[in-house]
């Protein structure tokens, strides 16, 4: 399974497993499964435990990872953190954006759109809206 970055695919240097946020050991340094649907208090009140995060996107159409990569941030996450699953390449300036480090990708997705499709929106900041009202304004 390739993981992206800005940088294009690479495998997975993670070097441990993750464990399911239901069941977290009762001390850490912790790798978590998070799913999409997640009550994440556990989960914050231990992030300075929390080496890596990786949240799960069932479908493309479900933008509840988003925010919890949002709320993870806004909590004071600072470590690794992944999306899984049925993330687009045209969904990665987003996911970006939201906070994750990375998107974890499956054999097939990455066969049907290729590097090239997710380098291309590898420059996420320089795309955004926001970045467009802010050159406007100072420009």
């Amino acid at each position: 399974m390739p993981i992206v970055t800005d940088t294009g695919f690479r495998a997975d240097d993670l070097n441990h497993g993750f464990c399911p946020l239901d069941d977290l050991p009762a001390n850490g340094p912790l790798a978590v499964d998070v799913p999409s649907d997640a009550d994440l208090a556990p989960l914050i009140a231990r992030l300075p435990e929390v080496s890596a995060i990786r949240v799960a996107f069932p479908s493309s159409a479900d933008g509840r990872g988003f925010s919890i990569a949002r709320e993870l941030r806004r909590a004071g996450y600072t470590g690794r953190l992944r999306a899984q699953g049925h993330v687009l390449a045209d969904q990665y300036a987003m996911a970006r954006r939201c906070g994750f480090d990375e998107v974890e990708i499956d054999d097939t997705l990455a066969a049907r759109q290729p590097e090239p499709q997710w380098l291309a929106r590898a420059d996420w900041q320089a795309h955004d809206y926001q970045h467009h009202l802010g050159r406007r304004r100072t420009g």
